[in-house]
């Protein structure tokens, strides 16, 4: 198929305590067999991390996963909730827009709305920006007591440029 997403980790709000006070989250997203890592925002639970990571989609229907945990350094690190979102809705509207032709900027695709399909917290659109099929999602995280993730995915069909060291150990590539 050779699509690719770009997914963004923008930020955290209201994530649970797992420390003393406070938590020092990070999250690891998933997708297939491909796996990256956030770096650790020390002593807090709205964290911003701003970070783009790349993934390649070989089949629409996969499910990005991410999992949030609180960094501890004599101990195993503590869960802090989960979220899968589906790329299905994403690639089907990108598909849709190569049927109908180009879009104007920031046309709106298609609205995802929460379901059992994905954890969104509230409802999401799918547009077309700066050329990109581009989905902003706030995820609520399962299995914890409070905590959201926000997300910006993007799709291309361009071949990933990748410059986070963190990206290639993760994935265990070379860089």
């Amino acid at each position: 198929m050779g699509d690719n997403i770009k997914v963004t980790v923008v930020k955290g709000r209201r994530l649970v305590i797992r420390d003393f006070k406070t938590s020092d989250p990070y999250v690891i997203l998933k997708l297939g067999n491909q796996t990256a890592k956030t770096k650790v925002i020390n002593c807090c639970l709205n964290p911003v991390w701003n970070e783009e990571f790349c993934f390649s989609i070989s089949d629409p229907s996969e499910v990005l996963r991410l999992e949030v945990f609180d960094k501890d350094r004599f101990k195993a690190d503590d869960e802090m909730g989960n979220a899968h979102l589906s790329l299905q809705p994403l690639v089907a509207a990108a598909r849709l827009r190569k049927i109908l032709g180009v879009a104007f900027e920031g046309t709106t695709l298609r609205k995802v709305i929460p379901d059992k399909d994905n954890c969104l917290a509230v409802d999401s659109s799918i547009s077309w920006v700066n050329g990109e099929v581009v989905q902003d999602v706030w995820l609520s995280l399962c299995d914890v007591e409070s905590g959201d993730i926000e997300l910006k995915i993007k799709l291309s069909d361009l071949p990933c440029v990748v410059n986070s060291h963190e990206y290639c150990k993760s994935n265990m590539t070379s860089c």
